[in-house]
């Protein structure tokens, strides 16, 4: 039973990371397959997984089962794989709220910190992260967590107000401020001045959004600027936010006015 046991822990590894979609096409091949031909099996599975971070996910999980239990047949690793995902879709459907607080210490309620959520949702995302702040400055171990990401292949886009420079505190470039390894492994956005709404005295809306997603299925959404004093002075009220439709919901929109062109790419190259 070591081998069943194995494919178990690899699918269910799998399946909390790839979408259902991806679980559905590898569990379907499988489930046609005798391995006879192994090699070109490997190499179908492989033509139909769309992005390099799920292909390898899925190869790896492939290479694990043939040198470490080949005596499981593919229907049962198919099976496995279907049950694993509907497990992690179940679960990413029962939603968790939690309250994140920054601000005087109070003993009534202990709450979480708002920089230990967005660390949360940084560290534990295995596909994409959504960053969107009003404000941004230096923050290093944001700043260290997004480089993390990145390297073990989450796709980062950042969502900032303007790239130029802003008046808080001291003048700075957003950019500048995200921190040059940020800008480097992350797609950065901003609101143009010339696609956003006025009043009727020609003032400007903001883009005054502070949320992280990660994977569509971890949200936190908070008063809080990526600031120091954000993360130390201010009295600041946020939720953390697990499974349920809203994270991917956010995601979404944003995704939208990236693609309708209302947020702008930032060439950092360019800054």
């Amino acid at each position: 039973m070591e081998g069943f046991h194995l494919i178990a822990e690899e699918a269910a590894r799998l399946a909390n990371r790839l979408p259902a979609s991806v679980i559905e096409t590898v569990a379907a091949r499988l489930g046609r397959s005798d391995c006879s031909e192994w090699a070109s099996l490997r190499g179908q599975i492989a033509l139909a997984i769309p992005t390099p971070d799920f292909r390898g996910a899925v190869i790896s999980l492939l290479d694990r089962w043939r040198s470490k239990a080949p005596e499981v047949p593919p229907q049962a690793v198919a099976a496995a794989l279907v049950t694993a995902s509907y497990i992690a879709k179940r679960s990413r459907e029962e939603q968790a709220v939690e309250v994140v607080w920054t601000g005087p210490v109070q003993s009534v309620i202990p709450l979480r910190r708002t920089e230990q959520a967005i660390l949360q949702v940084l560290n534990s995302a295995q596909s994409r992260i959504l960053l969107v702040s009003y404000a941004v400055y230096s923050i290093p171990n944001i700043q260290d967590a997004v480089v993390r990401a990145a390297k073990r292949g989450v796709t980062i886009t950042v969502i900032v107000e303007t790239p130029n420079k802003l008046n808080v505190e001291n003048e700075y470039s957003t950019l500048q401020a995200l921190g040059e390894d940020v800008a480097k492994c992350s797609t950065v956005y901003y609101w143009p001045k010339e696609n956003r709404q006025t009043d009727g005295s020609g003032k400007l809306g903001i883009l005054h959004v502070k949320c992280v997603v990660g994977d569509g299925n971890q949200l936190f959404l908070s008063s809080a600027n990526l600031t120091k004093y954000a993360f130390s002075l201010n009295m600041e009220l946020g939720v953390l936010i697990n499974g349920g439709r809203g994270p991917r919901q956010i995601e979404v929109v944003f995704e939208s006015l990236i693609a309708d062109g209302t947020l702008s790419r930032v060439h950092t190259g360019d800054v």
